[in-house]
């Protein structure tokens, strides 16, 4: 198995340091609002990479936090009149909702950067004993950069180049700062945020500290596998590396992944541009089974653009695959006869497996594996009928849902109510109680509730949500 390895910039041979044993970490979500298809991608591709692992033998521990202390937080906190931690809470369960319906496996541990501080003053005070940090007059404590000779070297650029794109003057309250390119490990509290005691000041971690304690906690000194979206890679996962090996001495993480951009319509997602959707919109009109389709046909490493058309060829996808498991399921309840399997037929089957593979076995290639799957699709579409033999049908239907399940696609079709019939249902609700037929109405509201649709009557009509 080959990775394309980020610090190397080439493919490498996946060997574990541990054999039989996958330590891997993923950078999740900071969490003040619901998670957007931006944040679905990492989740979909990593969740793939974990399963492919797992199906390869591999025991996999798959740590990946929550950012439940930031700036962000705080301001939602400050909008609503409410403390950090509710709103934390609050977008960690609603996140979880629409990781289950993307079928996201639940991560091996969640840990919360609001549970670890004691490790994050630990670890800074190490940095500082050994020279590699150090606190500010005002309690600010920063990374020394140029302590670290091997700084730059994830995202392949050196210091001096770093340094010229900062701004020549500091911003305020960095004026003690040694160098430009100093980061911060802790700073001081603010009024009306949430604070906790250390050394140096009243305050809260910097937040690149957060990953490299929860990683070393959770998974030891050194991983396999660290992983995230491009975007990451400078600083977050620069100075990641940069903490974790001044503090523990060792090689942090031997490989580390990073999938490319989500854009929209060709264009980046911004509020700004109201091309922004989150999880939940495209709930609305999509199966999120669709949305892991989607983010899958495509490998991992390459530019993703999302647009209507684009997401309706994956949900016709999707179906052909779904029709064909249906189509099989009820050949196999119907099939008499019980004749040996022909070898050609398992050649037929066992070849397409090895392609699939072949293709997961180099670097994750999700696009291709999908493409054996619909040629297993062809084959049975081609090959299979009433008079099939129980083995064949069993074989097929089997071998792609073993590989769908590996794409954490789910083969069993899901009967989904559309807004049409939503709205004809609803309809039929208002004139049961126009008619006084309160029994009736009552009767539909329940079988909407069953199909996951809230009503809710407002002075503008009756509006619905799913949920």
């Amino acid at each position: 198995m080959k990775i394309f390895n980020t610090l190397s910039r080439q493919k490498e041979e996946f060997i574990p340091l541990e054999a039989g044993k996958v330590k891997m970490y993923v950078c999740g979500p900071t969490v003040y609002n619901l998670i957007h298809i931006g944040n679905a991608r990492p989740m979909i591709v990593f969740d793939t990479v974990r399963r492919y692992f797992e199906y390869k033998g591999y025991d996999v521990n798959f740590v990946s936090n929550f950012t439940d202390v930031d700036d962000k937080i705080i301001k939602k906190a400050i909008e609503e009149g409410v403390d950090a931690d509710t709103v934390s809470k609050r977008y960690i369960e609603e996140c979880k909702k629409d990781m289950e319906a993307m079928n996201v496996k639940p991560a091996t541990k969640n840990p919360l950067a609001t549970e670890e501080i004691c490790g994050m003053l630990d670890m800074i005070k190490d940095l500082i004993d050994s020279g590699h940090a150090y606190a500010a007059k005002d309690g600010t404590v920063y990374f020394r950069t140029k302590s670290f000779e091997q700084y730059g070297k994830l995202s392949h650029k050196n210091l001096e180049d770093l340094q010229s794109g900062f701004r020549e003057l500091k911003v305020t309250g960095e004026e003690e700062k040694e160098d430009p390119s100093d980061f911060v490990l802790w700073k001081p509290k603010k009024e009306g945020e949430p604070y906790w005691e250390s050394p140096w000041c009243d305050g809260r971690p910097g937040w690149h500290i957060e990953c490299s304690v929860m990683s070393k906690k959770y998974l030891g000194d050194q991983i396999d596998i660290h992983a995230g979206g491009e975007d990451l890679i400078f600083p977050h996962h620069e100075n990641e590396i940069a903490q974790s090996e001044a503090a523990n001495g060792k090689e942090f993480a031997k490989y580390w992944m990073h999938n490319a951009f989500l854009n929209i319509d060709n264009r980046k997602m911004s509020k700004s541009l109201g091309n922004f959707f989150t999880v939940r919109d495209i709930s609305e009109k999509y199966d999120l089974q669709v949305l892991r389709f989607f983010m899958l046909s495509a490998h991992y490493r390459s530019p993703l653009n999302f647009s209507a058309d684009l997401m309706e060829s994956s949900k016709n996808g999707l179906e052909r695959i779904l029709t064909a498991v249906e189509k099989l399921k009820s050949l196999k309840a119907a099939a008499k006869t019980e004749g040996l399997l022909k070898k050609e037929d398992r050649s037929l089957v066992d070849a397409l497996v090895e392609k699939y593979e072949a293709a997961m076995d180099d670097d994750f290639n999700t696009a291709d594996a999908i493409s054996a799957v619909f040629e297993l699709v062809k084959l049975s579409n081609s090959t299979t009928d009433e008079e099939s033999s129980l083995e064949y049908v069993s074989l097929l239907k089997d071998t792609i849902e073993k590989l769908c399940d590996i794409l954490g696609i789910i083969t069993e079709k899901e009967e989904v109510i559309l807004a049409e019939e939503i709205e004809a249902m609803i309809g039929a609700r208002q004139q049961a109680r126009k008619d006084k037929d309160f029994a009736l109405a009552d009767e539909i509201r329940g079988k909407l509730l069953d199909q996951g649709i809230v009503l809710e009557d407002t002075r503008e009509g009756v509006k619905w949500k799913r949920i």
